[in-house]
């Protein structure tokens, strides 16, 4: 039951105050057989939900996750998941809101009437390459689902940096909160980006490129060594930790922006 619910159903009368109390102290506790302990309270605890990392688990596995956080928290994320995984995966989950996003391999998966409040965090993604999309889409997903609006600009890299004008002008105009720059080859865009915007941008280094460092090592080291101020790294390929911070300064930004009104003394 979620704590919501639980909380609900106490402030109604519908159940007593120990009841509420074993109810709460069970919400944190769920384990699957002998090999899966879920994080229930995460959400709650560090504003992130805990995502199920497809790669490694069996599609049995992984039904059974999900159905044991659809049943507890109404909602389940899985990311790295192949299309056949997809594909196995939604023909077992037929009712369940199934969410699928081919190119970054995730999915989500809803229970009948579950909402996602909004923080009023803003985020921009951008790519500098079509390479670059899966992993700006797992970011993107999971900015989104932790309750922010999300601009996307992709194929605005550096080989042709007049292509970022207009996604520079448009995270201005929007006062976004907080920019992913994800890139392969030689990962220059998060360094040009940083230098542009005044807000937080968090460089994905991408596993696209030729010969010699082409698995992301060059574009991880490119971003770390960067000298534009502003700029922080997360792993190669690491989308969803890229949407996640992103997101977490979004929403902290979205709670305590101001109205010029407000400023007044």
């Amino acid at each position: 039951m979620p704590l919501k619910r639980i909380l609900e159903n106490y402030k109604k009368g519908k159940i007593s105050l120990e009841d509420a109390e074993k109810e709460v102290r069970l919400f944190s506790m769920a384990k699957i057989s002998n090999w899966g302990n879920l994080d229930i309270c995460r959400e709650n605890r560090a504003g992130v939900p805990e995502v199920v990392f497809g790669e490694g688990k069996t599609d049995e596995e992984l039904v059974k996750l999900v159905n044991e956080f659809v049943k507890r928290k109404g909602r389940c994320i899985v990311t790295r998941l192949s299309s056949s995984r997809i594909a196995a995966l939604k023909k077992k989950l037929k009712k369940i809101s199934f969410a699928k996003n081919e190119k970054a391999g995730v999915v989500v998966v809803k229970a009948k009437g579950y909402k996602l409040d909004s923080t009023g965090g803003r985020v921009a993604i951008l790519c500098a390459g079509t390479s670059d999309v899966a992993r700006a889409e797992e970011a993107r997903i999971i900015s989104e689902e932790m309750g922010c609006s999300v601009f996307t600009f992709y194929d605005v890299g550096v080989a042709g940096i007049h292509r970022l004008i207009p996604a520079i002008k448009k995270i201005i105009k929007e006062d976004v909160d907080a920019v992913v720059a994800a890139a392969g080859m030689e990962g220059a865009l998060p360094s040009v980006v940083a230098g542009l915007v005044d807000v937080p941008v968090i460089g994905l280094p991408i596993s696209t490129g030729y010969g010699a460092g082409g698995r992301g090592e060059t574009a991880l080291f490119a971003m770390l060594q960067s000298c534009s101020p502003g700029l922080t790294v997360v792993n190669i390929d690491n989308g969803f930790g890229a949407g996640v911070v992103a997101s977490l300064i979004a929403s902290r930004a979205a709670k305590f922006r101001c109205s010029p009104a407000s400023l007044s003394p």
